[in-house]
């Protein structure tokens, strides 16, 4: 049987006219398949600056759906069901990204700290922390490292945050000497309250002197258990060192300066250094204790309330302008009360202790804000004097 070549020459022309369809075709859907993914993706961030979240999710969701190998849209969608609060759909995204084996290195990174934040904003601390550690050595290694700090500070685990500080500090990425001592002084205030154990307490608060000797808290804290101690003399002295080491806390000691001068008959040496702390640095609570000092060493008291009145012509101050009047007679003396009630009702907002991080006001000085967690963010200074 012969080969007829003719059907060779017919085919080929009908192969080529097939080939060149189906790929007509296939650049068509690629087309449509590209045009309906940016369009999605577009229609998303223009819902975001909208701030319309519940729609923007749902077309990053439709362009996920028509891209899913596209990193950055899981991220976008992570990011948003995070920010709405809905941190079920948050982990799985990001999970879903750390289950594929083509991710490049960084974005695995980025992922993994996204995972982090998720648990972290669920307030699923272990898993947070968990998820942290993982990023050591990665470029996300120093905001993990900050934010497990922030996560042992929160749960109260000082050691584990002063070893978080320790690795920070070491890489060079601050200062946190005094933040420290603070968490020894933590620890100091623990041993002493739960486990009954002063000695250990007052181990912790002569190292955190030793590491950070400009701050003033664990030489207050010292200071308080020498005092439930018995031993008011050296007390005495540990607040007394305050003047040397950190001055601008005296104000806040002034009054129990003057208690434990009084119970170590150190009468003397508390008047000349509230003195020369006044002098310095005006204070209306170094003022009040300077009164009260002097009038326990045997002065007079209309004579030792006369720095009442040397205070204001350096601070006007109403808070110390009520303390005088509260002992200064009038011609109506019958008024004296209504007066004397009105002003210190003026007068008590304007003693309270304000983060100068925050605002956050309370009536009594605190060494990390309450309010935004800042360490040493109060001034040690009433809110009239600032």
């Amino acid at each position: 049987m012969e080969f007829d070549i003719s059907w060779i020459l017919l085919g080929l022309p009908i192969a080529f006219a097939l080939g060149w369809l189906a790929s007509r075709l296939d650049l068509r859907q690629l087309r449509i398949e590209n045009r309906q993914a940016p369009k999605a993706y577009f229609k998303g961030l223009n819902y975001l600056l909208n701030e319309q979240q519940d729609q923007a999710i749902d077309s990053f969701i439709e362009a996920v759906q028509n891209d899913p190998d596209t990193s950055e849209l899981h991220f976008a969608l992570g990011n948003l069901f995070r920010r709405r609060g809905d941190y079920e759909r948050a982990v799985r995204v990001h999970e879903h990204l750390l289950s594929r084996a083509d991710l490049a290195k960084g974005d695995r990174e980025r992922a993994q700290h996204a995972l982090s934040l998720d648990f972290l904003k669920a307030g699923l601390l272990d898993r947070a922390e968990d998820a942290l550690r993982k990023l050591d050595g990665t470029r996300f290694q120093e905001q993990a490292w900050l934010t497990l700090l922030a996560i042992y500070e929160r749960s109260r685990e000082w050691p584990q945050a002063a070893e978080t500080a320790q690795r920070l500090q070491q890489a060079g990425h601050g200062d946190f000497a005094s933040r420290l001592a603070h968490y020894l002084c933590e620890q100091a205030a623990t041993a002493l309250v739960r486990a009954k154990d002063p000695a250990n307490a007052r181990t912790l608060l002569e190292k955190a002197i030793q590491d950070a000797p400009q701050a003033a808290r664990p030489r207050i804290q010292l200071a308080a258990l020498l005092t439930t101690q018995g031993d008011q003399a050296s007390a005495f002295e540990m607040l007394e060192s305050l003047q040397q080491n950190a001055p601008q806390a005296l104000p806040l000691v002034a009054a129990e300066l003057l208690r434990t001068a009084q119970a170590s008959g150190q009468i003397t040496r508390a008047i000349t250094l509230l003195t020369q702390s006044h002098a310095e640095s005006p204070s209306l609570d170094v003022a009040e204790a300077i009164v009260q000092a002097e009038i326990a060493g045997g002065t007079p008291a209309e004579e030792a309330r006369q720095w009442y009145v040397r205070h204001m012509q350096q601070e006007p101050s109403l808070i110390v302008a009520a303390r005088w009047l509260a002992h200064e007679p009038f011609a109506n003396e019958q008024a004296h009360p209504v007066v004397q009630k009105s002003l210190d009702h003026a007068a008590r907002p304007l003693a309270r202790y304000r983060c100068a991080a925050c605002g956050f006001e309370a009536q009594a000085y605190f060494w990390q804000c309450p309010g935004c967690q800042a360490w040493d963010s109060f001034p040690p200074r009433r809110v009239e004097e600032l």
